[in-house]
């Protein structure tokens, strides 16, 4: 039963992926592309999750909590930019 709910829920977030992707690609505005980014690496950390579930390992956690803080602080770097036009100063 846990196989077949978390097969039906990865398929749910490679659609949101697809969504996300389509979203950054044809976003009207930079602010619009830069929060499509965010939630696509919000959504590969679910699915990375998921992928460790089934798997039953541990490394996976790991992983998706690097990938959790590198979106944490491009994201960050991104909005500085776009609000100051520098990210160091």
């Amino acid at each position: 039963m846990l196989s077949m709910t978390i097969t039906i829920v990865s398929v749910m977030i490679c659609i949101a992926l697809v969504m996300n992707l389509v979203r950054l690609l044809t976003g009207p505005d930079l602010s619009d592309r830069i929060l499509a980014l965010d939630t696509l690496y919000i959504n590969s950390i679910g699915l990375i999750l998921l992928f460790g579930l089934y798997k039953g390992s541990a490394l996976y956690f790991e992983g998706a909590l690097l990938i959790a803080m590198l979106g944490f602080v491009s994201t960050a770097a991104l909005c500085k930019y776009l609000l100051r036009g520098d990210i160091i100063e």
